[in-house]
């Protein structure tokens, strides 16, 4: 059977096309959604083509050969000779990392922002009042805030909806170190749309206020202890 010019052409095209979308979402095990795959390689692909940085992902089912993440990926990172980050998801190892194979390359993203446990400034005081044991505890905790992948990981999902919480979390971190990059580099990007992420950052919203609703729980029963063991003591 014989295959016209502009079919093989098109087949190129698209070969090509695949390739260079898959250059971004370097290692899928989990999520093989091609919409997942389409939508991180095209915001990759971009800024790549206006700031030179490579902007990888990684989603892993399981480390290794016992390998520490950071291990894992500083081998992996000596493969690519352009300046790149790599974020990392490793599903049974329950593991994100962010890592840069320049140092020069931490200026433009805050990794401990994106990688926070907690999502906004005030569920970090809130936390902050509740656990905190020193006043430098207290300094430090109420900074830590920001993140924009592990509070959407730790929020309980429903069965068969796991890995739509894996792809909206890694996602939202992808597009969160895509954007502060192109922020430091003075460029905009056209395909980092803010109405796609509208579902994640209503997500924040009930785990924050679901957090909210748990620390005052845990603050009102701390309270109901301590004045019982006054009342015992006396």
């Amino acid at each position: 059977m014989k295959i016209s010019r502009g079919l093989a052409a098109l087949t190129l095209i698209l070969f090509f096309q695949t390739q260079l979308l898959a250059e971004y979402l370097y290692k899928d095990e989990i999520i093989s959604n091609p919409k997942f795959t389409k939508q991180v390689g095209i915001l990759g692909a971009e800024l790549y083509e206006k700031t030179g940085i490579s902007l990888r992902l990684m989603m892993l089912k399981e480390l290794p050969n016992g390998l520490s993440i950071a291990e894992y990926e500083k081998k992996l990172l000596k493969d690519f000779k352009e300046p790149t980050v790599l974020l990392t998801f490793s599903e049974m190892n329950s593991k994100v990392d962010l890592i840069a194979n320049e140092k020069s390359l931490y200026k433009y993203f805050n990794k401990k922002q994106v990688l926070s446990p907690v999502a906004s400034t005030a569920q970090a005081f809130a936390m902050a009042v509740i656990f905190a044991r020193s006043w430098d505890d207290f300094n430090e905790m109420r900074g830590d805030s920001g993140g924009t992948i592990l509070p959407l990981l730790a929020n309980k999902a429903k069965p068969g909806e796991v890995l739509g919480k894996y792809s909206a979390a890694m996602f939202n971190g992808y597009y969160d170190v895509a954007q502060q990059i192109a922020v430091s580099k003075n460029v905009s990007l056209e395909n980092a749309s803010g109405n796609a992420n509208k579902n994640m950052f209503f997500a924040f919203k009930i785990i924050f206020y679901g957090f909210l609703l748990y620390a005052l729980y845990l603050y009102i029963k701390n309270r109901k202890a301590m004045k019982r063991k006054l009342n015992e003591s006396k």
